[in-house]
């Protein structure tokens, strides 16, 4: 008489092997599988995963059941992780995407998390479903990293752009478990960084032609970000007040920007000795423009400045953003649209004088 074949368990099937004779009935002669299932309401089918052991099969389908019900699992997503990185970057470019803090993501870190996924993960897993990937393969890539001879902190930072991809994919429902989470990482052995006695940063300051002094003291006596004393204006620095605020910080590509965090805006207390140098500093300008009887201007004007003399001289915006070094035309335009030619007889102005200087090249 053939062994009837029961459930292991409620919700969850016994696989065998092939070959395995309870196939046909008879005693089970492999190691068989077991496949739990529960039922999503929202996509109205069923979610299955296989397990080694009943008891993984058995406390995956308690945990995904309640998942179910809060509305937190959903059917395994078929996006690919390149699918899901570009739709990732494109959020975090837009700001539809922020970081856990709920911030914008610099311009400068969503074009590093870009270059890791291309240089490191895309290759590894660009092709591969989202919810395909486990946390041994992540695992083993790191490993992997690390025997190429990576340094610990070059494999956290490839990892990165994939723990923030799967954080959103598992907030979203669109995969059960994060496979970036718990994995064994090395520490990260941070060297101990220089710091300059106060006779030190004197003489460092003082050995700089003097165009360069108020920079440097700005950067050793304020402790301002590289981004944040590229951003400074004179107008963030009150000389009555013995204050700099920073306000806002400098991307290479989108111009002014957020500072780093909420606790980058703040004001820092103007030291006599930088307050010294930048006062004579901005006199020195100030008093060269004053002789000449014009008036003052500041370096981000003078970037303003260079935009207007441009499209007044009729570049193209394209042409324009890639001067600038603006990340897209889109910025370009959003900054310097209103100088852009708008009207008819701008236009024809422009045409005009384009069919003239073609003209008096062809009569050459």
């Amino acid at each position: 008489m053939q062994a009837k074949r029961r459930p292991a368990h409620a919700g969850i099937a016994v696989r065998h092997r092939k070959r395995c004779a309870a196939r046909e009935g008879g005693r089970c002669s492999c190691q068989p599988s077991y496949q739990a299932q529960v039922w999503s309401p929202r996509d109205g089918t069923p979610i299955r995963k296989t397990f080694p052991t009943l008891a993984a099969a058995k406390a995956w389908r308690a945990d995904a059941q309640v998942a179910v019900r809060r509305g937190t699992m959903r059917t395994a997503t078929q996006t690919t992780l390149r699918e899901a990185a570009d739709a990732w970057l494109e959020g975090a470019r837009s700001g539809a995407i922020r970081n856990r803090s709920g911030d914008l993501y610099k311009p400068s870190a969503v074009r590093g998390y870009g270059a890791s996924l291309r240089r490191y993960i895309l290759p590894e897993f660009g092709a591969r479903k989202l919810s395909a990937i486990a946390r041994a393969d992540v695992q083993d890539f790191a490993d992997q990293l690390l025997g190429r001879g990576l340094d610990p902190g070059t494999v956290r930072n490839a990892l990165m752009p994939l723990r923030a991809i799967y954080r959103r994919a598992v907030a979203r429902g669109d995969v059960p478990i994060n496979p970036t989470r718990e994995l064994e990482l090395p520490a990260v052995r941070g060297t101990r960084d220089r710091v300059a006695s106060p006779e030190e940063a004197a003489h460092l300051i003082a050995a700089l032609p003097e165009r360069d002094q108020p920079l440097w003291a700005t950067a050793l006596y304020a402790g301002l970000r590289r981004g944040e004393l590229q951003a400074l204006d004179w107008r963030d620095i009150d000389f009555a007040a013995g204050l700099i605020r920073v306000e806002r910080a400098w991307d290479r590509h989108a111009g002014p920007i957020e500072t780093k965090s909420r606790a980058g805006h703040r004001t820092v207390p103007l030291a006599a000795e930088l307050r010294r140098l930048l006062l004579a500093h901005h006199m020195r300008a100030r008093r060269e423009w004053g002789r000449a009887g014009l008036a003052p201007i500041g370096l981000h004007e003078c970037r303003h400045t260079f935009a207007s003399l441009m499209i007044a001289a009729g570049v193209n915006a394209k042409a324009l953003s890639a001067y600038l070094g603006h990340a897209s035309v889109a910025i370009t335009l959003d900054r310097y649209g209103h100088l852009l030619p708008g009207n008819e007889t701008e236009a024809a102005r422009l045409l005009d004088g384009y069919l003239a200087a073609a003209s008096a090249a062809a009569d050459r």
